[in-house]
């Protein structure tokens, strides 16, 4: 398979891995409506934000719509990933200039977006779809930079969207009339939905029957490429017709022709023998649909098929999209004049029926939809008219994601806000909200980037709650989101996953059952694990995550228990079966040379349970072969790290 390659590919391949977990924090006063719809708005860095909201949403999310930059050197973008390569070093903080003016400017690009896009993979489930809005200039490095993460079998469709259809007056030689929308899946698992019939469609079904049901004459005989008996003998068959009783059956062709009725057969001419488009068993089934016909121009009889308009269904989307309101003129109509933001506020804002279409044919009902780059909230809006279309019906929810703070609260928080609530138009008009006469959910909550969970010597931050720490810790023993159900649970047990219990004793969960206040597994503490599972059958084995633990291995393996020390023990696990190197995971992965600004110690046999020198390294399970670094503190002090030779 070719491959793309760019400055800072090396750097950047695996950064994803690399990006730490961040807390999110609740801004109450920036949620509308009921926080508790499902529908989430996160300000901040989207690679961050992303990472953060891994342990909540991975495989849960069934449509990616994203708009990225278009790299168009007019748009004010930076990369500012936090890279340690000298490659990328001197991008930081620089906006991408004009085609000519930064050579670099495609290879930033390039970079900013792989790590996105592998880790919007992850949320999505196995019957899930990303697509993307383009225009021509990074079109191209994006086909193979989704080939590389999602696979060449993956791709679905690439769309033509018809979004300006006089032409961009400034360009050179072809006036661009269209932007890509290209569509990969996660796995053969999707399925895709059509469009209603519009008025094109309608027109065509012109006769009526006598029950007044509109609908169509098909030709029963096949058309164009191999229709002629030799190139499917099993296609070709008789009907038989009485025009006296009006009655049609369908023949072998070693019948005799009955008395009273006709032989029609698929005849392309008098001498000329062709196919039908259904086989015997399909036409017995469909009889009712079928009526024959005598067509004076060829002096023969032909069968036909009657398609009616109601029974007809979706239609199934084409590769080029030139409705009317996928027009980018739309956008900003619907931006400025109708919801009343001014036109200076956000440059091209999509049109609504862009992603109505897109959301359409890529979810259902109940449905995720996640944008990480949300800009004017076209998304949310979108999802927001559909499910007040469909009120009865289960709502499809949204995440959205925007970096800029002031675009995040004004624009993209403040549209959706318009949306559900109501409010007044730039002619002055009120419009209610889309929930108030449809009762659909419209409520959202507002959420900012928190600190990292663990600080710069790997220790789980201090203001850490019970719930946050469990929602990572399942996470990272399972690679699934933490259920719903036990996020506020006050019990150890976080979950069982196939058969596997997984306990996490931190911040007194257990109101103080001895050694440092419940958090380690001792003998106190193992009671009232044992008096858990006594109420659960199905765990086979148990995992216990704690600040240490004071028990025999015999006692863990007499009762199943590995544990796990947090926060030493804490994997990043989730892309385990990922064709990656684990290199990038941490600071202290397989290494057979000291990360930057630390240094080897030693290689030692480390023992889990062994008080020595070492101890505060001791997060390698019994008997582990590994390799200890050491780096000078800001206090000045030695801080020492140990990984086991084989993570997980």
């Amino acid at each position: 398979m070719p491959t793309l390659n760019w400055i800072g590919k090396d750097a950047v391949i695996n950064h994803h891995l690399a990006v730490p977990f961040h807390l999110l924090q609740d801004v109450p006063e920036l949620a509308c409506g009921d926080p508790g719809s499902g529908n989430l708005i996160v300000e901040g860095d989207n690679l961050v934000a992303l990472k953060a909201l891994l342990p909540y949403y991975k495989g849960k999310v069934k449509c990616i719509c994203i708009d990225p930059p278009y790299n168009t050197g007019n748009e004010g973008w930076a990369y500012n990933d936090n890279v340690n390569s000298p490659a990328i070093r001197q991008w930081l903080g620089q906006t991408v200039g004009k085609e000519g003016e930064t050579l670099d400017r495609h290879d930033r690009w390039l970079c900013m977006m792989y790590p996105r896009l592998a880790l919007l993979r992850e949320f999505l489930s196995e019957d899930g779809a990303i697509v993307v809005n383009l225009d021509y200039r990074e079109q191209p490095y994006l086909r193979l930079l989704l080939d590389e993460i999602f696979g060449t079998t993956n791709l679905v469709s690439e769309i033509a969207c018809v979004n300006k259809p006089s032409g961009r007056s400034d360009d050179k030689y072809i006036a661009t009339a269209h932007e890509s929308i290209t569509i990969y899946r996660k796995s053969p698992k999707l399925t895709l939905s059509g469009f209603s019939p519009d008025e094109n469609i309608i027109k065509r079904y012109s006769r009526t029957d006598n029950k007044g049901l509109k609908y169509r004459e098909e030709d029963l005989r096949k058309r164009g490429d191999h229709d002629e008996r030799n190139d499917r003998p099993n296609l070709f068959y008789p009907f038989f017709y009485s025009e006296e009783s009006d009655l049609l059956l369908v023949g072998e062709n070693a019948d005799d022709t009955p008395k009273g009725f006709m032989r029609i057969e698929p005849m392309k001419a008098v001498d000329s023998e062709g196919t039908w488009r259904w086989g015997r068993e399909t036409s017995k089934k469909q009889i009712q649909y079928l009526h024959p016909r005598y067509m004076p121009n060829k002096e023969q009889w032909s069968v036909f098929e009657w398609q009616y308009l109601d029974e007809r269904g979706d239609v199934k989307p084409t590769s080029v999209w030139d409705f009317k309101d996928v027009n980018s003129e739309r956008g900003t109509e619907m931006f400025t004049k109708i919801l009343g933001f001014p036109k200076s506020a956000f440059p091209n804002p999509k049109p609504l029926g862009t992603l109505e279409r897109i959301i359409r044919i890529a979810t259902n009902p109940g449905d995720l939809v996640l944008d990480s780059f949300a800009g004017s909230g076209t998304t949310g809006h979108a999802v927001l008219k559909m499910n007040a279309a469909a009120p009865e019906a289960e709502a499809r929810r949204f995440l959205l994601v925007e970096m800029e703070p002031k675009i995040a609260q004004d624009i993209t928080r403040e549209r959706v806000r318009r949306v559900a609530e109501g409010y007044t138009n730039a002619k002055g008009d009120a419009v209610p909200g889309l929930g108030n006469a449809s009762g659909a959910a419209t409520g959202f909550r507002y959420v900012t980037l928190g600190e990292a969970l663990f600080d710069e010597t790997g220790q789980i931050r201090s203001g850490v709650r019970f719930a946050e720490l469990a929602r990572h810790v399942y996470f990272t023993e399972t690679g699934e989101p933490l259920p719903k159900e036990r996020v506020s649970a006050k019990t150890p047990l976080l979950g069982i996953h196939r058969g596997k219990a997984i306990f996490l004793l931190y911040n007194g969960i257990l109101k103080d059952k001895s050694i440092s206040g419940g958090n380690a597994l001792c003998r106190e503490t193992l009671r009232v694990i044992e008096e858990i599972k006594a109420s659960h059958a199905d765990m086979e084995q148990s995992v216990v995550y704690g600040t240490s633990q004071r028990l025999s291995p015999a006692r863990l393996k007499r009762g199943r228990i590995t544990f796990k020390q947090i926060p030493y023990q804490l994997r990043i696990s989730w892309a385990r079966n990922r064709k990656q190197s684990a290199s990038t995971t941490s600071p202290f992965s397989r290494r057979k040379t000291a990360p930057p600004g630390w240094k080897s110690v030693s290689k030692t046999r480390t023992y889990g349970s062994r008080r020595n020198s070492w101890r505060s390294c001791m997060s390698a399970p019994r008997t582990t072969w590994g390799c200890i670094w050491k780096r000078s503190s800001p206090s000045g002090s030695w801080i020492l790290r140990q990984l086991p030779r084989n993570p997980r």
